[in-house]
């Protein structure tokens, strides 16, 4: 069997400001984030000495509020279990496109869908953190130039399809404590999500919004989205590794959601792009293990919202590739993703290296 290689860490804030003060700027409200942070992780196996590690103690440095930059919200990247089975000693196989196996039809798109004819790269993460991923770990100006290269980089392995660059933002953070109402997750201000999804906006980019709901539920976290939703270039992703359907605290084990839960996004999804006539929409789903995502096969068709199912381990391409077989090609929903880990990814595989897998992915996420 693989070992697990997987750290899944949560995040702990305790400032009760934080839930009952919504009048909090931004520049103090991360500082107060700042002051109360205690990173809270499992260890489920040996990790290496450059990895994020159990227990320790995450410090901000200085804020600057003109950059919407701070160190304020610490996360380790969370645990992940890839369990997949390696057969003897041989070298793993090496998937190209032109691999045959079995994949359920995908609905004609829509007028204007962007999938299949355009490929997706994204940076991941939330502006108030620079260990959340690549979205927060560098000043804007950096983080937006970076994502611009990255996009051409991969329109230069694949011709074929358009690149469309994109920031990911979890907006809806699962939290360690329960906050004022006993759904452990933090929901970042309406004033942020929409700077961020500004800066998408004045480059032609698209903008996801990604929800981690802790004891919450999907039905109960998107109302307070649609606003963004709304506009044609937003998108939205849901992460049930932080879906704590039997009340189980984040951080504890890893979660589960339903396709009902992903079918029910779909239908607010194909509301907006039927009432607002914007165009289809993108929902990305993450996993990583096969219970992470439950009646996979049940998820529903929609021309207007297309379904992305998200590779999210991290590890070496051989422990990458294994995941991508048990969690995508052994139970294909629609489209495929994969995301590509700066830090953890031993090494991190190249464009052309993740293009040749099959399906061959068309959202490319950078943590």
């Amino acid at each position: 069997m693989q070992l697990i290689r997987r750290c899944f860490g949560i995040l702990l804030f305790v400032t009760p400001l934080l839930f009952g003060c919504s009048t909090l700027s931004e520049t103090a409200r991360a500082q107060a984030i700042a002051d109360s942070i205690r990173t809270d992780s499992i260890r489920l196996d040996s990790i290496r000495t450059d990895s994020i590690r159990a227990d320790s103690i995450a410090r901000a440095d200085s804020i600057r509020a003109d950059s919407i930059r701070s160190d304020s919200i610490a996360r380790a990247d969370s645990i992940r279990a890839a369990r997949t089975s390696r057969g003897g000693s041989a070298p793993a196989r090496r998937f190209a496109a032109t691999d045959t196996v079995p994949w359920p039809a995908i609905p004609e798109p829509a007028p204007g869908a962007l999938l299949p004819s355009h490929r997706v790269i994204a940076f991941y993460g939330n502006p108030l953190s620079k260990r959340m991923g690549i979205l927060g770990e560098l000043p804007p100006a950096q983080m937006l130039e970076k994502l611009e290269k990255t996009a051409a980089e991969w329109a230069e392995a694949d011709s074929t399809r358009a690149v469309i660059p994109a920031l990911h933002m979890i907006v809806t953070v699962a939290q360690a404590s329960a906050g004022a109402d006993g759904k452990y997750r933090l929901r970042m201000s309406d004033s942020l999500m929409h700077r961020v999804a500004q800066w998408a906006e004045e480059r032609g980019w698209l903008f996801f919004v990604d929800v981690q709901v802790g004891l919450s539920d999907v039905r109960s976290e998107l109302p307070r989205l649609l606003p963004l939703l709304r506009r044609p270039y937003v998108h939205l992703a849901l992460d049930p590794e932080f879906d704590m359907y039997d009340g189980i605290r984040p951080g504890r084990r890893i979660g589960t959601m339903d396709a009902e839960d992903v079918n029910y996004a779909i239908g607010v999804l194909a509301d907006i792009v039927r009432e607002e006539g914007v165009p289809p929409k993108i929902l990305v789903i993450h996993r990583f293990t096969e219970k992470m995502l439950t009646n996979a096969r049940n998820i529903r068709r929609d021309p207007t919202v297309q379904v992305v199912i998200d590779m999210d381990g991290f590890g070496s391409p051989q422990l990458k590739r294994s995941t991508w077989r048990a969690v995508v090609q052994r139970d294909p929903v629609q489209y495929t993703g994969f995301k590509l880990f700066y830090k953890n990814d031993k090494p991190m595989m190249t464009p052309r290296q993740v293009i040749e897998l099959y399906p061959s992915p068309v959202y490319i996420q950078y943590q």
